[in-house]
């Protein structure tokens, strides 16, 4: 089994030691629970198995991203490249014109019709619960591949979207994958002081414009030589991701590296 096929409990941080009786109760309540309210799959909504978020049918129906894929911006080839050496230092042939600001972008799941509704959900259907489970998608596929030092930052919302929301799917996903990997959620590097329209309508130059100079570091003197790992939900053109990336080695990061729950497999 490689680590792309790793389920997410393997990488898991583990519960802290606790009295048999506090476990007892924890187990026998978690049971009532399931009885009650039993857990149900967050894309069809029918009974899930014993651990999982997602019954058999929609897991299955799931695109994940395995190797091949660019190391540089997450992209799944749609072959392999067959390059000589080490496959897993394969890059596209967009990232190899214009390297981007970041040493490697990781993503869990391939954007498309499948998947959609879990984002859809987060973002605009309050549904803020379905953040821990792509945190844990995300922390199975790749949790393990990164620096375990490494602060991990959402991308930012403007104050006013952050309020009409009420939420930010981002911090709430970078939240949930910094518990399980062991590493330190860091919700104050950056701030974004300008409220950029929607880039869904926009193509590839126009969301670089959007979003240039609409972020600024916050805590400088955490962000000055550390290693980072910036958060999103999804990853399109990666205009966003490379101006906070851009943005953070500007203010002494060490590196930057990109986690996306899912990546659009051709840009928008």
């Amino acid at each position: 089994m490689t680590e792309d096929e790793e389920t997410y409990p393997a990488v898991c941080a583990g519960p802290e030691p606790t009295s048999f009786p506090a476990a007892a109760l924890r187990t026998v309540g978690g049971l009532l629970l399931d009885t009650v309210l039993p857990p149900r799959c967050p894309l069809c909504g029918g009974l899930t198995g014993e651990g999982g978020d997602f019954c058999a049918f929609c897991w299955a129906g799931l695109d994940f991203i395995s190797r091949p894929h660019c190391h540089r911006c997450g992209l799944p080839f749609p072959y392999d490249p067959l390059l000589e050496g080490d496959h897993e230092e394969a890059v596209c042939a967009a990232c190899l014109a214009e390297p981007p600001p970041w040493t490697t972008a990781r993503a869990a799941l391939v954007y498309n019709d499948r998947s959609r509704a879990l984002f859809l959900g987060l973002k605009h259907g309050d549904r803020p619960e379905l953040a821990a489970v792509l945190a844990r998608v995300m922390a199975g596929r790749f949790g393990r591949e990164f620096d375990p030092a490494a602060l991990v930052a959402p991308v930012p919302l403007h104050p006013w979207r952050l309020w009409r929301r009420g939420y930010n799917q981002a911090a709430a996903i970078a939240r949930h994958f910094a518990r399980l990997t062991g590493r330190d959620w860091a919700p104050d590097l950056l701030r974004r002081h300008r409220n950029t329209p929607s880039q869904g309508h926009l193509n590839r130059q126009a969301r670089r414009r959007n979003v240039a100079g609409a972020f600024r570091p916050g805590r400088r003197e955490r962000i000055a030589g550390a290693h980072i790992l910036l958060v999103d939900d999804v990853m399109t053109s990666g205009a966003t991701a490379a101006a906070c990336a851009r943005c953070l080695l500007g203010a002494g990061a060490a590196s930057v590296a990109v986690v996306t729950a899912a990546r659009v497999p051709m840009e928008a």
